[in-house]
């Protein structure tokens, strides 16, 4: 099923209006859709680098206001469900805590999230969920998906075709590897 709906996705690049289906598709990948906008963008990408820019930059908008998707029904679905049902547990006080814990680290959370291949949408419900600050969610998703949409224009830009196996199959892991060592360097010099 995810196999056909990712090759049906694929058919939408030579559409009339590519553009505003990688918008439609980059918004609610934010928020429910299991498939990353990075589908479209790469041969939409290779087929017209010069447009390589403006491709990145309508992925990072619909990202980022499909992000405030996510948020919304963090915030409203969770208050209207999920917080009755943990409280009728016995479990508000726990629910407390994970929401310090989480917007402790939120800022990490969502540029995590945002560059690696770790489901965004999770963390952008999780965001409104545990109600982290609207203003850092927004600054941290722009950031975060710029980086991710930008690296990948740039190198479709400038490497072309060539580069599209080393985007496919490990950029994500070079995103992990760059989280991961830049975690550690602020581990490092916080406690040395």
């Amino acid at each position: 099923m995810l196999r056909k709906l990712y090759d049906w996705m694929l058919s939408k690049v030579e559409h009339p209006q590519a553009l505003w289906v990688l918008a439609f598709f980059s918004f609610i990948e934010s928020s429910v859709f299991p498939i990353p906008p990075d589908v479209l963008m790469i041969p939409m990408i290779l087929a017209a680098p010069s447009r390589a820019w403006l491709i990145a930059t309508v992925a990072l908008v619909s990202s980022v206001l499909g992000g405030l998707l996510g948020y919304a029904i963090g915030a409203f679905a969770f208050e209207s469900i999920g917080q009755p049902v943990l409280q009728s547990l016995g479990k508000a006080e726990a629910m407390e805590a994970f929401n310090t814990r989480f917007n402790d680290l939120g800022f990490w959370a969502v540029l995590t999230a945002g560059v690696t291949p770790f489901p965004y949408k999770v963390i952008t419900i999780m965001s409104g969920w545990t109600s982290m600050p609207l203003l850092t969610f927004v600054l941290t998703s722009i950031l975060a998906r710029g980086l991710r949409f930008y690296l990948v224009a740039v190198l479709l830009w400038k490497y072309g075709a060539p580069i599209r196996d080393f985007i496919e199959r490990r950029l994500g892991l070079m995103f992990i590897l760059f989280v991961v060592l830049l975690f550690g360097g602020f581990y490092v010099l916080r406690f040395l």
